[in-house]
């Protein structure tokens, strides 16, 4: 009993001394989002010691930076005693239970369960975008939801925002037993008024109450839409009439009847009817039935004698707001009533028949000019055609402009192009450091004029231009932005600036002058070396002349005369070119030449010259051109007679003196023959017979 009490005493007196270490604010149960930041308080009183935190049993660490743990960290005054947690940004693996403990006294919190919410994905409508039905068939769309939302999202269905009912809700589990994949499935009867109507499946969850949204446009399948008209409507008996069956259908159209009073027309199968009027059309209507894959359709027409058209009330412009409805009218007077159709002009489509053209819904693309068009009458008088603008109210359209590229430190300009209806409050360039309207700032001047109109009803068109001097390197990397606003909204585009240098200039025109030159040294370099050459054969006539004299007309015969000789040269008839080698000595009478075969100094194989007995045009000499590839820088000269030349030391050749020399010949195909490019083969011998 003594030991009890003594106990009891010690924590009384001890209790009296000062208070005991104790937690002043415990973590509480958390629900944060995914990416989000997480806190969890803990606060203590009368302990200095040391604190840490648990997840799911496993110790964080005692220093405040909590090292290991990169998004986790420890904040608060720890001479005061707090101690709180933080987790930045939250993951899935953060979700767990903490627990903040005192170790050097013994305490632990509560534990605090942290749960992170993840937000759905957009949903998945099977089929979409646009899921084709058939009008008046029950079908049914699928919205499915997958992913790692939690909790599990909830699946809706909207059309012009209002909800929809009668849609059935299940989900797939996986093995873990986490959500795999939810489905909504909506059951629905289209009609022909449903095409083109936008359904909208929504997941939201307690993660993102407003949800994600994905829209699927209905595309439905329908019976045809017929449209009969008879050309002309009104007429005398006996008049050819024609009538055309239009019709619009999805799937398209399969086959056309044509009947007459409810009596089929034989031999009637395609869209156009011609007939021959008479009285039994002012009773008996004309009909035109249509057929697809879905249905048919039925549309008649009857004829009738009347005044023409006259137009009572014309249609006036109108100018609506982007995705509004706008509505024209057109009044026609007639008797019968003319049928009147709408189109836009350019456009021969219909786009309505009657009094009244509705276009649902504008946009940008719908502005332009309409056209009311009523047929003459019978007597080809009255009728015609009216037109009205449609002007589209809408944020402005920014289209930028070629600019040419600009030098560094030079000039430069940007364009753009706006269009707005209404006109635009300003027109805006900006870019990193600044923005301009109007006027100048530093380097910059921006400058407003009107632009050419634009397509109908687009509304009125500027160009503003953005004037640059002194361009720096900075303005070929940035970026320009030109933009507008009005009442509707902006618009604005991004226009770059190009740059243009000089070195590429300079290497072309120095690349032209380097081919000049060379072209120019060329051509004077074969002009000279062809000057040379006629100087050449002129002396060498001259010297010939008092040969000539002596020889007379070459009917006596002289000695022969056999030596080699390597400067042979022919030309492309035949003929030998020869200089004397004998400079005059002997007087060669007759020709007989003997010429042994021998490999020529290019590795060619010359062959003997034509004998004067046999037939014309044989070749005198093998052409080496393609061996040597050589091409001469002047032509050569030819000879009528002359001496024979042979360009081999084993050759022998007879020589006689020659009767005359002919001019230099020119012709552009005479084939040279460079023998000067070879050395000369030795003689050791002359050998001669007088």
């Amino acid at each position: 009993m003594l030991v009890p009490t003594l106990l009891v005493l010690f924590f009384c007196l001890r209790g009296r001394a000062g208070l005991s270490p104790h937690f002043l604010q415990q973590p509480e149960d958390l629900v944060v989002l995914l990416g989000d930041e997480a806190r969890l308080p803990c606060a203590l009183g009368a302990y200095w010691g040391l604190v840490q935190w648990t997840k799911d049993g496993l110790a964080l660490g005692g220093e405040r930076d909590l090292p290991g743990w990169s998004r986790y960290w420890i904040s608060g005054n720890a001479v005061s005693g707090q101690h709180d947690l933080h987790i930045r940004p939250v993951e899935l693996e953060d979700q767990a239970s903490y627990e903040c403990q005192a170790t050097q006294a013994g305490l632990r919190s509560r534990p605090a369960q942290l749960h992170v919410l993840v937000p759905p994905e957009a949903p998945q409508v099977l089929g979409g975008p646009s899921v084709s039905l058939v009008a008046g068939i029950p079908a049914n769309l699928t919205c499915r939801s997958r992913g790692d939302a939690r909790p599990t999202p909830e699946l809706l269905w909207f059309r012009d925002g209002v909800r929809l009912d009668g849609a059935t809700f299940h989900q797939t589990l996986l093995k873990e037993g986490t959500t795999g994949s939810v489905e909504s499935i909506l059951s629905l009867t289209p009609s022909s008024h449903d095409d083109g109507a936008t359904l909208v499946c929504r997941a939201r969850s307690q993660a993102m109450p407003a949800g994600k949204d994905t829209a699927v446009t209905l595309s439905l399948q329908y019976p045809p839409v017929v449209t009969l008209s008879a050309e002309p409507q009104t007429v005398q008996e006996g008049e050819k009439v024609t009538f055309r069956c239009q019709a619009t259908a999805q799937p398209p159209v399969t086959g056309y009847r044509w009947a007459k009073g409810g009596s089929p027309v034989l031999g009637a199968r395609g869209p156009m009817l011609v007939v021959v009027a008479d009285a039994s059309f002012l009773t008996a209507p004309v009909s035109c039935e249509v057929s697809n894959a879905v249905g048919s359709a039925n549309r008649s027409t009857a004829l009738d004698v009347q005044f023409g058209p006259i137009l009572q009330a014309k249609p006036k412009p109108v100018s609506v707001d982007l995705g509004n409805d706008a509505f024209f009218t057109c009044v026609w007077r007639g008797n019968p009533l003319p049928r009147v159709t709408w189109t836009r002009r350019g456009d021969a489509q219909v786009l309505a028949s009657g009094p009244t053209l509705r276009l649902p819904a504008v946009g940008p693309e719908d502005a332009g000019d309409y056209v009311c068009k009523a047929e003459p009458g019978l007597s080809g008088l009255g009728g015609g055609a009216a037109e009205a603008r449609l002007t589209v109210n809408a944020p402005p359209v920014v289209t930028a402009l070629h600019s040419a590229p600009a030098f560094l430190r030079g000039p430069a300009r940007l364009q753009c192009l706006v269009f707005a209806s209404p006109a635009p409050e300003a027109v805006i360039w900006s870019w990193d450091d600044g923005f301009l309207a109007a006027g100048s700032r530093g380097r910059f001047l921006v400058e407003t004029f009107p632009a050419p109109e634009g397509r109908g009803g687009q509304g009125p068109g500027l160009i503003s231009v953005l004037h640059i001097s002194g361009t720096q390197e900075s303005d070929f990397s940035r970026g320009f932005n030109c933009s507008a606003r009005n009442r509707l909204g902006e618009g604005g585009t991004r226009v770059s600036l190009g740059r243009r240098d000089l070195l590429p200039m300079v290497r072309i025109v120095a690349g032209v002058a380097a081919v000049a030159m060379t072209l120019l040294t060329i051509i004077t370099g074969v002009v000279l070396c062809c000057w040379r050459h006629s100087k050449g054969s002129s002396d060498a006539s001259s010297s010939r002349g008092h040969e000539e004299e002596e020889t007379g007309n070459g009917e006596d015969q002289g000695p022969i005369v056999h030596t080699d000789h390597s400067d042979l040269v022919l030309d492309e008839e035949g003929a030998l070119e020869a200089k004397d080698p004998t400079n005059g000595y002997y007087k060669v009478r007759g020709v007989s030449v003997s010429l042994s075969l021998g490999e020529a100094p290019g590795g060619g194989l010359f062959l003997p010259p034509s004998s004067p007995l046999g037939p014309p045009g044989t070749p005198t000499f093998y052409d080496f051109n393609p061996h040597l590839g050589m091409v001469p820088a002047c032509r050569l000269y030819r000879a009528r007679a002359g001496y024979l030349t042979t360009p081999h030391p084993r050759a022998f050749t007879s020589y006689i003196k020659p009767t005359s020399f002919g001019p230099p010949d020119l012709a552009p195909s005479t084939p040279p023959f460079p023998y000067a490019a070879f050395p000369t083969p030795s003689h050791p011998r002359l050998q001669t017979h007088v």
